[in-house]
């Protein structure tokens, strides 16, 4: 498997996810009804900056040799991130009304693809 893909595009899609989390946490926040207090702002514009670290991290190690003992900490990171996001998703997106769903629907494949490539890349051996 050619992890530069897969570290790539979850890099980029991190990146999107951080920037739109870190700049217009207000629009985020009323349009998942969320609401609009300072706290709530906050705690986006911090959940943004984690996921914009995140992904500037996969772009930095898009490189490197992804699996068995080489960068196994980063592959671990990324899978759990993944895969505990994709649980809560499949818990919650069938609670969406209808424009809300397939935002939500369309988040939960992504983070599902994402959680198996990451599990491909854990238990599989580097390949140059």
């Amino acid at each position: 498997m050619n992890t530069k893909i897969l570290m790539t595009a979850s890099s980029i899609f991190l990146m999107i996810c951080g920037f739109g989390l870190t700049f217009v946490p207000e629009e985020i926040s009323e349009f998942l009804n969320a609401g609009s207090n300072q706290t709530s702002i906050l705690f986006l514009q911090i959940l943004g900056s984690l996921y914009l670290g995140f992904g500037m991290l996969n772009w930095m190690t898009k490189n490197n040799l992804i699996g068995g003992i080489y960068s196994k900490p980063l592959v671990i990171g990324n899978l759990a991130h993944f895969l505990m996001s994709t649980i809560a998703l499949i818990k919650i997106v069938g609670k969406y009304a209808d424009s809300e769903f397939i935002i939500m629907l369309s988040l939960t494949i992504i983070y599902s693809f994402f959680t198996v490539g990451f599990g491909y890349a854990f238990n599989k051996n580097p390949n140059k």
